[in-house]
This record gives C-alpha cells, sequence and structure tokens, in this order.
C-alpha cells in the first residue's frame, strides 16, 4: 500500500509539473502573439486576379478603364478606385513571391496612383454637396496604412538595388496620408 501511495503521488506531482509548464508556455505563446498582432493593420486586401505577367491581362485593364469611364457619381468611383488600387498592392504581393521585383514596383506604384485620384474626387464630391461617408474616409486612412505596411514588406523583401524605386513609392504614400489628414 505504501509503495502505491508513492508512486500515486510521483505520478500525481509529474502531472503537476507537466500541466504547470503547459500552462506557463501557453500563455508565453499567447502574449507574443498579442504583442505581434498589434503592429499590423487589419485590412482585408481583395483577390488580385489575373497578374500583370498574364497575356490576357491588357483584357483586364480595358475593362476597368471602361467600368471608371461610365462611373459618373465622385464618390462611386472613388470606391472603385480604392478596390483597383488594392487589387494592384495585392498584385504586387503575388508578383514578388514569384520574384517579379521590377514588375511588382511597377505595379504598386500604379496601386499608390489610382489612390491619389480618389481625393480630388472626394473633394469634387464635396464642392457639389454630396461629402464622402465618414466610414469610407476612415477606410482609405486605413488602407492608407496598409499600403505604407505592405511598402515596407516589400523593402525588406527586395534586392537592395530597388530600394530608391520603392522609397519613391512611400513618398506618394506620405503624401497620400497628408491629403487624407486634410480632409
Amino acid at each position: 500500500m505504501k509503495s502505491f501511495l508513492k508512486k500515486f503521488f510521483l505520478i500525481l506531482f509529474l502531472f503537476f509539473i507537466c500541466f504547470t509548464f503547459f500552462l506557463f508556455a501557453y500563455i508565453v505563446s499567447f502574449a507574443q502573439t498579442v504583442s505581434l498582432t498589434q503592429n499590423k493593420v487589419v485590412y482585408q486586401l481583395p483577390y488580385p486576379g489575373i497578374l500583370p505577367d498574364h497575356p490576357l491581362y491588357p483584357i483586364k485593364v480595358i475593362r476597368d478603364s471602361l467600368i471608371v469611364f461610365f462611373i459618373r457619381e465622385p464618390i462611386k468611383k472613388s470606391e472603385y478606385y480604392l478596390l483597383l488600387s488594392d487589387k494592384k498592392i495585392a498584385m504586387s504581393l503575388e508578383l514578388i513571391q514569384k520574384d517579379k521585383y521590377q514588375l511588382a514596383i511597377t505595379t504598386f506604384s500604379k496601386g499608390e496612383k489610382y489612390f491619389l485620384k480618389i481625393l480630388p474626387l472626394i473633394k469634387l464630391a464635396k464642392r457639389q454637396g454630396n461629402s464622402a461617408p465618414a466610414d469610407f474616409l476612415e477606410k482609405l486612412k486605413t488602407a492608407n496604412k496598409k499600403h505604407a505596411e505592405l511598402i515596407d514588406e516589400l523593402i525588406s523583401r527586395s534586392p537592395k538595388n530597388l530600394i530608391y524605386q520603392i522609397n519613391t513609392l512611400y513618398q506618394i504614400n506620405q503624401e497620400i496620408k497628408k491629403e487624407l489628414d486634410r480632409l
């Protein structure tokens, strides 16, 4: 009976030690996860679709241009430009994964230029008495922060000889940020 109790307490003690160890490991891993996710901007980019290196990509560009041409309301057009901008950014991330850095930077640049087209449209809508909804303006600010975060990722993943071009993207992004703060 004595040996049974010794084994029982030994097993109970080992169980307690293991439980404490796993509980501590869980708490530490949870704390690390929280600290890492606080720096990330929560903004979902849309599915990019056909990439610029695909042979049918010019058809997609023509389609997008036609849609932009037929949208007359400034707020609706700015929403579509935001979609196009986000798609270009998502395309550039896909191109980076394919090691097509120059095309990725060019595509990212086009995305930021679409974003630049949004700001005059919002000002036009305001002059016409149809100001942009507050949630859309917040979405624009969040998208701009996400684009800046992705520019940093682009810098870390691209060859050093392309850093100057990426810095130009960052300057455009900061220009957009200043304009958004003025709205």
